[in-house]
């Protein structure tokens, strides 16, 4: 049954309110789901998505409001009434038992019993197999789920999903670590559970999913519903203006800076197994942008230019100084700065204040006597916190109590502090909101206005064609094109980016 056939709502949450004690979480959540339908939920961080999605879960129950299945009103205390109701959360990355097999994970707690009350093994493998049959996949029930992708662990908890018969199934961020052919599998699951007749409510920051899946949008602003519409009465532009609240210019403000000399230049560099022969260079106020498919060495040179990761074969100079192979301090002193993809594990010590995070690279200017006098970490960090327009409690708080877009201005305003000559941004916005890309995008082109070089590592390719002056590509740990910014659009990129453009050139 489709959206548009089916009368009534399958689920419907109105007018829920949550605080956690003087925060004000929700002020007014509402959303309706209906059977045989993809619905889109989408706002910036903050906007209270998650809120909403741990109600339907059961985590929270909510202060009030009611949330309705079937017209009759249901009342959660904990995630297992939530399952029993039909209802069924498919996060980000899931948490599975490692040293169970994927069988074992999908039936836990509701294992098929045989003679004795012991578990029959080989239905369960049989049930696993068709549920996988039911999703269109191939997956061995017997492997281990210790080791599995994360898409493939999504995977198994959709699987979770169906032997539980339920009918309301949400996606919280369910792409952010995936590559393409991935997503393009989660796709074509999900369209097959709807077409089952499944209410799946699709959570996203990533617009053309949006418009690529869903039937209905959702958008949410401060903790408040702003609109429910068919995805047909949505333009890109029209959903961004509900979530920020106002007409955005730009989602990519780039603004042209005069190209001074070469200040990066690789040559030649080469990893073994990894990338071979990369060659580029990257000049004063230009923004060059490393584009490619997940695996095909992006990261790996990056990792490779600042140090960390050591060459076999090539040379990396700034300022037509050769870098030193293997030393980030090296690097460093050279005036290189690395914002790295995981932000969480790489970028930042979650567990470290604000100011701490902030000042962590900069320790030379900040200590005297190799002590750090009292306030002043509090001093050199307000600046940036300033500047960035971040949003946080206390600058003595852990970094793991800010949101994703915050937590990335705090990486970036860690090597902002430095000055750097060189800026390396790999995955600049990945996981945050489109208010707060947009302040990103509008830093990195203030920075190349400066007369930094940007080197800019994405896997959106509207944010390489956005904010690039130039786009290298890499297919397998080779240069597979180079384009000037208005040469090439998003089929160029990929052509380039499956190793296709240069086969049609020969």
């Amino acid at each position: 049954m489709s959206g548009a056939a089916a009368t009534e709502p399958l689920l419907v949450l109105e007018h829920a309110t949550k605080s956690f004690g003087a925060v004000h979480a929700l002020e007014d959540g509402f959303i309706e789901l209906y059977p045989g339908e993809v619905h889109g939920l989408v706002g910036e961080n903050g906007a209270g998505k998650s809120t909403l999605v741990k109600i339907l879960a059961g985590v929270h129950r909510p202060d009030t409001g009611r949330l309705l299945i079937d017209g009759t009103e249901a009342i959660f205390d904990n995630a297992k009434q939530s399952q029993h109701a039909g209802i069924a959360i498919i996060f980000q990355e899931p948490t599975l038992f490692p040293d169970l097999s994927v069988a074992e994970n999908i039936f836990i707690g509701s294992q098929p019993l045989k003679a004795g009350h012991r578990i029959d093994h080989r239905k369960m493998r049989r049930d696993t197999a068709e549920l996988f049959d039911r999703l269109g996949v191939r997956m061995d029930p017997d492997r281990p789920a210790r080791g599995l992708s994360i898409a493939d662990q999504q995977l198994v908890e959709i699987a979770k999903a169906l032997t539980a018969d339920a009918r309301v199934i949400v996606m919280d961020e369910p792409t952010a670590a995936l590559t393409i052919s991935e997503v393009a599998r989660l796709f074509g699951i999900t369209r097959t559970l709807r077409d089952h007749g499944a209410a799946v409510l699709f959570v996203s920051h990533r617009l053309e999913e949006i418009f690529d899946l869903c039937q209905r949008v959702t958008v949410m602003r401060d903790g408040r519903h702003v609109l429910t519409k068919p995805i047909e009465e949505l333009t890109t532009a029209s959903i961004i203006r509900a979530m920020v609240g106002r007409d955005m210019d730009a989602l990519f403000p780039k603004e042209n800076a005069e190209r001074g000399g070469p200040v990066l230049r690789v040559e030649r560099l080469t990893r073994e197994g990894v990338f071979t022969d990369v060659s580029f260079d990257v000049h004063a106020g230009e923004i060059v942008a490393l584009a490619g498919l997940v695996g095909a060495g992006r990261s790996e040179v990056a990792r490779a230019i600042f140090g960390i990761d050591k060459a076999d074969a090539g040379a990396v100079s700034v300022h037509g100084r050769r870098l030193r192979n293997g030393s980030p301090t090296g690097a460093m002193r050279a005036g290189v700065g690395l914002v790295p993809e995981d932000r969480r594990q790489q970028g930042l010590i979650m567990d470290l204040s604000i100011q701490g995070n902030i000042a962590l690279a900069s320790l030379g200017r900040v200590q005297k006597a190799g002590l750090i006098p009292f306030g002043a970490e509090r001093r050199f960090a307000s600046d940036w916190v300033t500047r960035l327009q971040l949003k946080y409690g206390k600058l003595t708080n852990p970094a793991w109590t800010l949101s994703g877009g915050n937590q990335q201005k705090v990486v970036l305003a860690k090597w902002l502090a430095r000055r750097p000559t060189v800026l390396i941004v790999d995955e600049p916005t990945r996981g945050i909101d489109v208010g707060t890309k947009a302040e990103v995008h509008r830093l990195l082109s203030d920075l190349a206005g400066q007369g930094v070089a940007v080197l800019m590592i994405s896997s959106e390719l509207p944010e390489v064609l956005g904010m690039a002056d130039r786009i290298i590509v890499l297919f397998e740990g080779r240069i597979t094109g180079e384009f000037a910014r208005g040469q090439v659009d998003e089929d160029g990129i990929m052509r380039a980016a499956t190793g296709t453009l240069e086969e049609q050139a020969a």
